[in-house]
């Protein structure tokens, strides 16, 4: 590799970091090892370091010290956007469809696709415009990994520098984007993780009809599913073009839109066929932070559970 422009590694702590091999066991000789590779990085920890929080390496653009290194031409000129959702204390309701191994008549991927429509994952994002690889793991454990063709629905319109969302210099956008979920169920150290890199509006007006959620509703279907007894977000994004459609921060509209999506958390299960609200959720948050780099923002928020009263 003749040379980088920009690198960006990140990571939630870990529970057992003593566990990990090489230079993962902590985090200062992450960063060395980091260090030896690019001169231009930085390194910060984001979140109460005796709590839950988030490690983010990153580097300055290459061609601030080496000008013949241009910046990538990108295809779509939408923000560079990564949302994730990290997940612990899984209810045990959620964790225990994690816990089923496969039947000897069913492949680890058939299971997984069948885990996956039945708790709903298959409906984070519309079905017409996913594609969904699973995984089931033996004796537990679940991974996906999914490709949005969002460019596909017509209705759907990022955030985007030049106010269309629909074409790029006259041409129709063919936007697509990603998801992953990992999952492990073990009681005592359940964890879920999810990443999605589609440019979402942090909240939709109630008048534009899509199949695409909004940040907000991003959030509450995952958390329906995983059911967290404490969770992180992060929101990650290219600060070229700064505000929301509302005239605001994004990292700001990010973080009312956690507040929003968690505050009263709707369960739905499914009864007799029909949508049955079967619990709420109530989270509260325990650290908010904003954060500019070069660049690039980033919004910061955890929660914790503080109520869930069954109907």
């Amino acid at each position: 590799m003749s040379s980088v422009y920009r690198c960006f590694y990140s990571r939630k702590s870990f529970m057992f970091p003593e566990r990990q091999l090489g230079p993962h066991r902590d985090w200062s000789q992450e960063v060395r090892f980091l260090d030896s590779i690019f001169r231009n990085g930085a390194a910060y920890s984001v979140g109460k370091v005796n709590g839950d929080h988030w490690l983010l390496y990153l580097t300055n653009a290459a061609s601030e010290f080496e000008p013949l290194i241009k910046q990538p031409t990108l295809r779509d000129p939408y923000p560079d956007y990564t949302i994730e959702i990290l997940m612990t204390d899984l209810s045990p309701d959620a964790r225990e469809p994690f816990s089923t191994a496969p039947a000897l008549d069913k492949t680890a991927s058939d299971h997984a696709q069948n885990l996956s429509a039945s708790l709903g994952i298959t409906d984070i994002f519309p079905e017409h415009l996913t594609t969904l690889d699973a995984y089931s793991f033996t004796p537990c454990g679940y991974s996906s990994n999914a490709l949005i063709k969002w460019g596909e629905d017509p209705s759907f319109v990022p955030p985007s520098p030049n106010g269309n969302g629909h074409c790029i210099n006259g041409t129709l956008r063919t936007g697509e984007g990603y998801y992953t979920i990992h999952v492990t169920p073990e009681e005592g150290w359940s964890y879920a993780s999810f990443e999605c890199n589609i440019p979402l509006p942090a909240v939709r007006p109630a008048s534009e009809s899509t199949s695409i959620p909004d940040l907000k509703t991003l959030v509450q279907r995952v958390v329906s599913i995983f059911q967290p007894g404490r969770l992180s977000l992060t929101l990650f994004i290219s600060s070229e073009d700064e505000e929301d459609s509302s005239g605001g921060s994004r990292v700001d509209a990010a973080q009312k839109a956690f507040m929003d999506a968690l505050s009263v958390q709707a369960m739905k299960g499914v009864e007799a066929g029909e949508d049955k609200v079967v619990a709420k959720r109530a989270y509260k948050r325990t650290d908010k932070i904003n954060y500019e780099f070069g660049g690039y923002d980033l919004a910061f928020a955890s929660f914790e559970l503080f109520s869930s009263v069954l109907k």
